[in-house]
């Protein structure tokens, strides 16, 4: 397990440098001047906008440029923002932001879509169990901006239960965004332990289990659940990184100073550094957490090892 976990974190260098390359050359190939977009309506003098292009480095091509930017990052320089403020301050500042967020995103996918499967696979064909096929088919049929907006109406605006903008009210802020933000990945994990469990509740194992007088309760949670939750847990660990990225979205309708909210701003400002430097971060978040779900089904599973 050792020598699995050491070969994985190795191959995290190459992935991050080829990763960061691609975002560097998408952020290079987007149109405009971005100094002439910092400047806005007031005209800089010629030597000003000379001495901004050399020090942002904006008269070299793609691979000089990023030379430039991969050396200084590996030594702990993400480079500076047009204000000359380090990218480093931006992701330290707005990183708590996002990670409160994902965190009430991954529980509330955790537990109301693992709860959702189980008693839909459980009473398959009653009401329920189609009560939770139409809301997930709704739920992964409508853009997250669309369900954002219409939960700050009803649940904010309307009923007045959650907070629908920044972060001044502490944890309760995150909720709402958080429940918009695990939408998606809610159903696809109710569907996913719904099948998972039915198909484990016909396996043989599960009808010897009940010719012992095992208690229905322990077959579920010791039996059928335990094998079930390895697809789960699969598609929970990596969407860890995707809940990141869509974080994007979630945070500029709700207002919420984090990563995705400056990923949003830097792309409007052009500025390049800023992006690369965050959505690498959200590639090596990726990595780390496809790691830990490889370790979890050893536990899981005790099956599994790595050599």
């Amino acid at each position: 397990m050792g020598r699995y976990i050491s070969r994985r974190l190795l191959l995290t260098i190459p992935v991050l440098i080829g990763s960061s390359f691609l975002i560097f050359a998408m952020v290079y190939a987007l149109p405009g001047d971005p100094i002439r977009a910092l400047a806005g309506d007031r005209p800089l003098a010629p030597a000003v906008v000379a001495q901004l292009r050399d020090d942002f480095n904006l008269d070299d091509n793609l691979v000089v440029q990023y030379i430039k930017y991969i050396g200084g990052f590996f030594q702990g320089n993400f480079g500076t923002d047009f204000s000359g403020r380090p990218v480093l301050d931006t992701i330290e500042r707005a990183l708590p932001v996002t990670i409160k967020l994902t965190i009430v995103a991954v529980v509330f996918e955790t537990i109301m879509g693992i709860a959702a499967g189980v008693l839909s696979a459980l009473k398959k064909g009653s009401f329920f169990d189609n009560l939770v096929l139409v809301s997930t088919t709704l739920l992964v049929s409508v853009p997250v901006f669309v369900l954002g907006f219409i939960a700050q109406f009803t649940l904010g605006l309307k009923l007045g239960i959650f907070p629908i903008s920044g972060i001044n009210d502490g944890w309760s802020s995150y909720l709402l965004p958080g429940l918009v933000l695990a939408s998606l990945s809610m159903a696809y994990v109710a569907r996913l332990t719904r099948t998972s469990v039915a198909e484990s509740m016909a396996a043989d194992y599960i009808r010897t289990a009940k010719s012992k007088g095992i208690s229905n309760r322990r077959i579920i949670v010791r039996h059928a659940l335990r094998n079930s939750l390895i697809p789960v847990v699969t598609f929970i660990g990596a969407d860890v990184g995707g809940l990141l990225g869509g974080a994007i979205v979630t945070e500029t309708v709700f207002n919420l100073p984090g990563l995705g909210r400056a990923i949003y701003d830097a792309l409007a400002r052009q500025e390049g550094a800023v992006v690369v430097g965050i959505v690498t971060l959200f590639v090596f978040f990726y990595i780390f957490f496809n790691l830990v779900v490889d370790v979890l089904y050893a536990v899981l599973d005790p099956r599994i090892r790595y050599e």
